[in-house]
Order: structure tokens, then sequence, then C-alpha cells
């Protein structure tokens, strides 16, 4: 193609992509990957050859499951310096929108050649296959770029297939689906992480539309007078490996019950009912006619796959996908299944559970905590659950058979006042907090970050219906302003950089409330963190 008609599309007066120039090849060829969220998000993908970076657009993107055969239209030519570019191009321009590196490396043709690797490629590119390695840090392994005979006038529509070699999967690839964890030396571990966050997910598929009319988070809660109370985890400090144990990812949102059947049920951790809160995963729950009890987790995926609790506190289903992570099951039919192991009760669980975007199996992987522990961190996620293979289900319990361990420094708090606002703030300043110790509230900080003004007004005026003359401290408390004292009914989560030896959160930020928390319940987490179990 030559790059003329890369030229003719672009104004680089206005648009920061390098100028069209054709380069001699290196001793190695490489190709790049980037992502381009433009008017519709694809992957454009580029091979180095005869000087320039022969381009594909690539909708859904490359998989490494052979079994997905990728369309790929082919584009025009780009100047090798592109390999290098990443940034946004302006609107009003060709390709607007936002350009990042997905992948890169080098590449060689798959066929031995004494004519040279670019020599047979440019033939096989020709003669409408292509056959290649990729080396790089997420694609390895064998491919294939196939040009389709088609009537269509443009003559551009190729197959990107992935051949059968080692670096070949068989689950369900989504180049969204946190890409970089393909680099992972453990592809057990990979292989389940993936599987547990986005196995689905695309940004183009946002949560399903339906008719059910969803209630405002601050409207009056429908309080359930059956229901179980979920198994509970107990906090320790550090990750750990132990055959004897699995290890799940710790979803941020809300734990929820849900009883499937004739008389659908499904509600918070203190019987508060989602049905109307979330009524896109109440759809699906319908859906499953068999008579369930399952375990699980309410998340708001953001636009990457990450569960984002804030998003969560303020859903809205343009700007996050709404799903339901199921990874217990305590009744099938007429069969109580609490008594058994864990790890008898997760195959019976996602062997009844259809899974769909919105409701989704929660895998995990066995024994090898700490690798586990290192990817969750390294995607910036909330942690991971230890789990005792061999543990019941026992119902509203917290035991040691179940343990937390934290990516993120995070408190929940009782709300027990506010202060006046200063300036241009509106509604109040901060909030004033406490945790339980025994039957009494202990002071754990205040926090002024964390709101907008549409969350200060919501939360001012549940706050202002529970006031009250009396402090709920035994010692004074000293804030910069006057402070409301209300009743010690809302639980927030919040986040902070280091606790004081006087259990006090220093840089506290608010991060929503938590509706499926009694207030009672809530304690300081540091004071009741557990040992870790002793590896075999």
């Amino acid at each position: 193609m030559g790059l003329k008609l890369y030229s003719e599309k672009r104004d680089f007066k206005n648009t920061p992509e390098p100028k069209a120039k054709a380069v001699k090849a290196g001793k190695t060829l490489e190709f790049v990957i980037q992502r381009h969220d433009a008017s519709h998000l694809h992957y454009d993908f580029r091979l180095e050859m005869g000087g320039v970076l022969k381009s594909w657009a690539v909708p859904k993107g490359p998989s490494l499951n052979p079994k997905h055969k990728r369309l790929a239209m082919m584009v025009e030519d780009h100047p090798y310096e592109y390999r290098e570019f990443e940034g946004t191009i302006p609107a009003g321009n060709y390709g607007a929108g936002t350009v990042e590196i997905w992948d890169r490396g080098t590449y060689s043709a798959l066929a031995p050649s004494n004519d040279g690797d670019e020599k047979e490629l440019l033939k096989e590119l020709n003669s409408g296959n292509l056959k290649f390695v990729l080396n790089g840090e997420k694609l390895k392994g064998e491919f294939a770029l196939v040009k389709l005979k088609t009537e269509s006038k443009q003559q551009n529509e190729w197959l990107l297939i992935k051949h059968r070699d080692q670096y070949a999967v068989d689950e369900e690839y989504n180049s969204e689906a946190y890409p970089s964890l393909t680099a992972l030396k453990s592809s057990k571990v990979k292989a389940k992480v993936n599987n547990n966050e986005s196995k689905e997910y695309s940004p183009q598929k946002k949560t399903p539309v339906v008719n059910t009319k969803r209630i405002s988070r601050f409207a009056k809660k429908v309080h359930l007078d059956n229901y179980v109370k979920p198994m509970l985890a107990k906090e320790t400090d550090e990750p750990f490996d132990n055959p004897d144990w699995i290890f799940e990812i710790k979803w941020d949102g809300y734990r929820s019950i849900a009883e499937t059947g004739k008389d659908l049920k499904f509600y918070s951790r203190n019987g508060i009912s989602f049905l109307d809160q979330y009524p896109e995963i109440a759809v699906e729950l319908k859906k499953i006619k068999t008579s369930l009890i399952l375990d699980g987790e309410v998340t708001a995926l953001d636009n990457h796959g990450t569960p984002n609790f804030q998003l969560l506190q303020n859903f809205d289903p343009s700007k996050a996908t709404l799903v339901y992570y199921v990874f217990d099951i305590l009744k099938k039919a007429e069969k109580d299944l609490t008594m058994l192991p864990l790890i008898e009760r997760k195959p019976i669980l996602q062997k009844a559970l259809k899974t769909n975007e919105v409701i989704r199996y929660s895998d995990h992987i066995e024994g090898e905590g700490k690798k586990f522990f290192a990817l969750v961190r390294e995607r910036n996620m909330e942690g991971i659950i230890a789990k005792n293979s061999q543990s019941e289900y026992i119902a509203g319990a917290r035991t040691s058979n179940w343990l937390k361990i934290k990516n993120h420094k995070g408190q929940e708090a009782v709300i027990v006042g506010f202060t006046e606002p200063r300036k241009s703030r509106k509604y109040f300043g901060s909030l004033v907090m406490g945790v339980y110790e025994r039957d009494s509230l202990k002071y754990c900080g205040h926090t002024g970050t964390g709101f907008n003004d549409k969350t200060l007004k919501l939360l001012y005026e549940q706050l202002s219906a529970l006031k009250t003359e009396v402090s709920p401290f035994k010692e004074k408390i000293k804030t910069n302003m006057p402070v409301t004292w209300v009743k010690p009914k809302l639980v927030c989560n919040v986040k902070f950089s280091e606790m004081t030896n006087e259990g006090i959160m220093r840089h506290p930020v608010f991060m929503g409330l938590r509706e499926d928390k009694p207030a009672k319940e809530v304690v300081n987490e540091k004071k009741k963190k557990v040992k870790q179990p002793a590896s075999n």
C-alpha cells in the first residue's frame, strides 16, 4: 500500500501521530498491537514489513484460543515510528480517540526461507495466507492471518487465528480482561484469575436493559423476616501457601445471598432485599428454576473490568457493568450442602450455576496464595480470601477457616456525626467516625474527602434524620468545626494511609456506605486479625 493513503487521511498540524516515513528493516522484525478507543473500540494489529507497519483493525482483539477466529480488517500501512505511538488523537481528526500500546515484541516467519523472514512474509502476504511466530509480552507462539474471499468491493477482510501450540489456551480469552495476566509464569494462577475477573467482559456489552424500575439506594429498605446469614471471614496479615487451602478473589462489593426457584429471594448479609435495588441481577436469577441457595457478592465493574465499590454506590448502567459473582452453594433442591467440605461444594455450584454476563462463577486456585495475592495486587484489586478446603459452611459464623488478606488498607466505620461546612463546601465538612469496642463506640477519625456534590447532598439528608444531642464517645473529640451528632446507624467504607497505635486512621477517604452491615458488627479490624495457618 505504501504510506500515501496514511498521509492523505491525516493533518499532522492537528494530530500527534508521526509523519509518513519508511525505514529499512533491522536484524529483527517488530510487531505492535495498539488498543484504539475511537468511535468503536478495536485493536490495531501491526507487523513490520517492507519498511512500514502492515496493519489490521481487529474489533474483538486478539485471542490465544485457537477456536476464536477474529475478524481483521486490513487498513492503510502505517510508518515504522507508529510502533511507539501512544496518545489521544483529537476530535475531528481521522481515528479520533485514545491509543495505548497493548502488546509489542518481535516476530518471525513460521516457514523457514533461504531468502530471509521478510521476503517470505511479503510473499505470504501477497498470497493472502500469512503465518508467523509472535514473541510479545502477552501474545506468544504461532499465528496466521488468512484473507477471506468475499464479494466485498474492499477485499480487505482477513481472519486472525491462533495455532495450537504450548501458548494456546482453551478458556475464553478477552483482550479487555486484564491482558497483562497472560505474562504470568504460573499458568494455573493466570487462568483462574482470568476466569474470575472478566472472562466474558467487554465494555461494549453493557448491563442488559430491563423493565423493572430500580429503587433509589436511599429509599425505604425492605427487611426480610427469614433469611440466611452468610459465613464470615476473619482477617490475617500476609498471604500464604498451603495445599489444604483454596484462594479466591476478594470482591469489592455487597455480600449477597440468593434463594432461587419458586419464590425468589435476593438480599444482603443483614436481610435487606436487593430485588428492586439490582433488577438486572433479579431478572437473571428468576431464570434459574432449580431451588438453590447461593452465596456471592454484587459488584460493579468499570470499563477495564475492575470491581469498583464507588461505582456500585452510584450505579449507572452507562458507566459500569453489574455482576453477581457466586462462590458458594448451601442448598440444591431439597438437599442441604452445608455439611459437605468446601472443595466438594464448589464443583456442585459450578455445575448448577447458569453463568452469563450478569451471574458469574467465582473460581479459585489451590495452594498458591502468595502468587495469587501478588497478581491481585498487580491489578490493584481489593485482596484475596483464603478458605480451608475441608471447611463446612457455618451460617452466621466468623471462623478462622475463612481468612481475608487485604491489598488496600481499609476499615468499616460507624458514622456518628458531621461537622459544619467551611468556605464553598455545602451540607457538611467531614464525617466523624467510630468503631465498637465491646459495647462502646471509640473514635477512629474523621474524613472530609471522597465526596462529590451528589453524595454530599444525599448523605446529608440521611444524616439529618438521625440527629441527636448526645455524643456517643466517653472522651471529648477535637474537630476544626462544630459537630452535629447522629444516631450510630450508618456504616461507611473508608480507605486510609496508616492506623496509629491508638486506632486512629490517618488520611481517611470515604468510599461509600455499607448498607449490608449492621453498625454493631463494626470493630477495629487491626485488633482482630488472626495468625495464618501453618503451611505443611
